[in-house]
């Protein structure tokens, strides 16, 4: 718990550091220029300047470093009881079959996409 409140304290002494040291543990395509920008106040952004891809992040590089039969999600359902799991792998694989529909349907980058999940 002293690591947490630690770590708590610099957050909020020191929000820029804080951010820019949790930000190194992404791969960035292009790295950011201020972590914080407000100067355009009352609107901030954060990492300016800086781009990643989120699924690249999240899924393509755990197969890259080796974990690709490591389980990276699981699908839980109780409404149907079904349960499935899904390695780092056979998710990239789906991705790509869903970008692949994407492009099929004329979306491109930059475009926004909107996937609505209802409650359930």
């Amino acid at each position: 718990m002293q690591g947490y409140r630690e770590a708590y304290a610099r957050s909020l002494r020191d929000p820029a550091d804080f951010w820019a040291d949790a930000a190194e543990g992404l791969a960035w395509s292009s790295r950011w220029q201020h972590v914080i920008d407000d100067s355009k106040m009352p609107f901030v952004r954060w990492f300016a300047g800086g781009e990643l891809n989120v699924c690249y992040n999240c899924v393509d590089r755990h197969v890259e470093a080796g974990r690709g039969d490591a389980i990276a999600l699981i699908y839980d359902s109780p409404v149907t009881g079904t349960t499935k799991q899904f390695t780092f792998r056979e998710l990239e694989h789906e991705v790509a079959r869903l970008a692949g529909a994407l492009a099929s349907l004329g979306v491109e980058r930059g475009d926004t996409v909107v996937i609505y999940m209802p409650m359930v």
